[in-house]
């Protein structure tokens, strides 16, 4: 990995994180077509990256996260503790998974189909929306954000689309997903951190150079995402298209495409 291609999966991480598209998803298959998918260094670039997109949230919305009432803080742990646990009994099988483009455009064209569906269950059969997140909605988001462990899924995907079956507003749902991303982001690239400094016994000053230029890039690439997103909260039908020719572009290349060399 250079810094060039530091910066772009910066930019692509920054960009993705907070939309229902799968961040980590664009940047395996970012990673895969720069051939640097299978270097150790970027395995964990994929997962700290992420933690200068969650210092944006920090930086956005401190007055919201750090001034709540307790009941905040306990409804961000009933939604964090399934992924933290199911995380750390396959972790194994999510580092299988991240070095798997295939398995990413099929996440990613399925998950497009589900947000189309879900979104127009949700304009068909709810509308007196509650922006109250309840302890039991909390940890029932919980246990669908555990499907983001397969990259191309999207946490912030699966966690918007827990919500709105469960009749949640979609400005409270996005803010939810937002908050929610601060403790599981933040756990998952301390750990992806300490597993790769006793594996490999020490960082080069690249390494340290190149994710600390990543994180400072999705940092401020992240700021510019989640400003955009509250935007186009109302189109969110659309990130689910994107999604279907994503993983079909995806597909086709695979399949036809790069058989014959010319990818």
């Amino acid at each position: 990995m250079n810094y060039i291609q530091s910066i772009l999966l910066g930019i692509i991480e920054g960009i993705t994180e907070f939309f229902p598209i799968s961040s980590t998803g664009h940047m395996i298959l970012a990673a895969s077509i720069m051939g640097i998918l299978e270097n150790k260094i970027t395995n964990l670039f994929l997962i700290s990256v992420q933690f200068g997109a969650i210092l944006s949230v920090i930086f956005l919305y401190r007055n919201k996260f750090f001034f709540q009432k307790l009941d905040f803080y306990l409804k961000i742990f009933l939604a964090s503790f399934p992924v933290g646990i199911f995380g750390l009994l396959l972790n194994k099988i999510i580092n299988f998974f991240l070095y798997q483009p295939l398995i990413v455009a099929l996440s990613l064209l399925i998950g497009g189909l589900v947000i189309v569906k879900v979104e127009m269950f949700y304009k068909k059969n709810f509308y007196n929306r509650k922006n109250h997140i309840t302890y039991s909605k909390a940890f029932i988001i919980g246990l669908f954000q555990c499907m983001a462990l397969i990259p191309g899924v999207s946490r912030s995907a699966i966690t918007i689309v827990a919500c709105m079956l469960q009749n949640v507003n979609k400005i409270k749902a996005i803010e939810f997903s937002f908050f929610l991303s601060v403790p599981v982001i933040g756990i998952a690239t301390c750990k992806k951190l300490f597993d790769y400094y006793f594996q490999l016994n020490s960082f080069t000053l690249k390494d340290l150079e190149l994710l600390l230029l990543g994180n400072i890039v999705s940092f401020v690439t992240g700021i510019i995402a989640i400003k955009c997103f509250i935007k186009y909260l109302k189109n969110f039908k659309l990130f689910g298209y994107y999604r279907i020719v994503l993983g079909i572009c995806f597909l086709i290349v695979h399949y036809f495409i790069k058989p014959i060399g010319k990818f």
